[in-house]
């Protein structure tokens, strides 16, 4: 009998609900063993805001560490919380098919955005939530949070907060849909790229045929092509940058925006291009030509660009905070 494979995660809630899908879904398709390994670092600990911090990658570091030890086999992120430059002797093995990568927002009373009342408290930790919000509702009084899920919605009921903003594939893999009051449509409300999805690490140069069964290939074209705007930009994690790419028969489309960080103003830029071969290639000068396009326009006077936190995504940096949150 083979040896099991062994997934390392977070200890948090929303982490090893990831894993956990990742190996039902491994399992189910070729009865393979599977172990979860828990890996725990510093930043797990840590309360500090993520620009602080370093970024997101200061907590996949740990993950990838393992990885490379031989502690595990392959290990499990939120895609939109996974730096995007290449980490030496590591690939992304697999990308199951995306999830809903809408945000939600969560209201004490059910309200939705528009209802909310003037000066109404909204809590999030990210910069590209915090100008969405304020570019709609420039009233709203933002308040920075951290924390689980639990944590973050439990706000609402203790009442000092109004309503959270939280990301939709979060809140369904940890059964608390029912929170949300509303789904931001994308085309107003771009979300953070490869939001939605996950990415299975794996070292370079390992066979884990398995992984086959849950790749995705239509998710990967379009993550790539959402990250590759953020790499092109060289935004970092203070970087209000929202993304959108679908694949659409055999046509990949793209819409990128640039936020300005008060909410005040903002850039977008919208392409496509056809799939006739190499998708990969297709996704990543797909993302380039529409980051160019923006900093054509001016958006590195608009928003933090230039590699504020080098490698690391606009990201909202969900799955690593302390019990792991969307």
């Amino acid at each position: 009998m083979s040896a099991p494979l062994r997934i390392a995660t977070r200890g948090s809630a929303l982490a090893r609900a990831q894993t956990g899908i990742v190996a039902a879904t491994l399992v189910e398709a070729t009865g393979v063993e599977v172990e979860t390994v828990i890996i725990t670092s510093e930043g797990d600990r840590s309360r500090e805001s993520l620009a602080s911090l370093g970024g997101t990658g200061v907590f996949a570091s740990a993950l990838r560490e393992a990885l490379l030890a031989g502690e595990c086999d392959m290990i499990v992120h939120s895609l939109k919380d996974l730096p995007t430059a290449p980490y030496e002797g590591l690939v992304i093995g697999a990308i199951p098919e995306r999830e809903d990568p809408r945000d939600a927002l969560c209201t004490r009373d059910g309200l939705t955005l528009d209802e909310l009342p003037e000066g109404a408290r909204v809590g999030t930790g990210s910069p590209r939530r915090i100008a969405q919000l304020l570019s709609l509702r420039p009233d709203l009084t933002i308040v920075d949070i951290r924390g689980n899920v639990d944590t973050r919605l439990g706000r609402l009921v203790e009442g000092d907060l109004d309503a959270v903003v939280l990301a939709s594939a979060g809140l369904g893999r940890l059964g608390r849909l029912d929170a949300a009051s509303e789904l931001f449509a994308l085309d107003i409300w771009p979300t953070a790229p490869g939001q939605g999805a996950l990415a299975i690490e794996t070292r370079e140069g390992d066979s884990i045929p398995e992984l086959l069964s849950i790749e995705h290939i239509p998710t990967r074209t379009a993550v790539l092509a959402e990250r590759s705007v953020l790499a092109a930009l060289e935004a970092g994690c203070a970087a209000p940058v929202g993304a959108t790419a679908t694949v659409v028969d055999d046509e990949l489309r793209l819409s990128a925006t640039v936020y300005q960080p008060d909410g005040a103003a903002e850039l977008g830029c919208e392409r496509s291009a056809a799939l006739l071969g190499d998708d990969h290639l297709v996704a990543e000068l797909l993302g380039q030509a529409v980051a160019a396009q923006l900093l054509e326009d001016g958006a590195a006077e608009l928003a933090p660009l230039g590699g504020s936190a080098p490698g690391a995504p606009g990201t909202d940096g969900d799955q690593y905070w302390p019990g792991g949150t969307e």
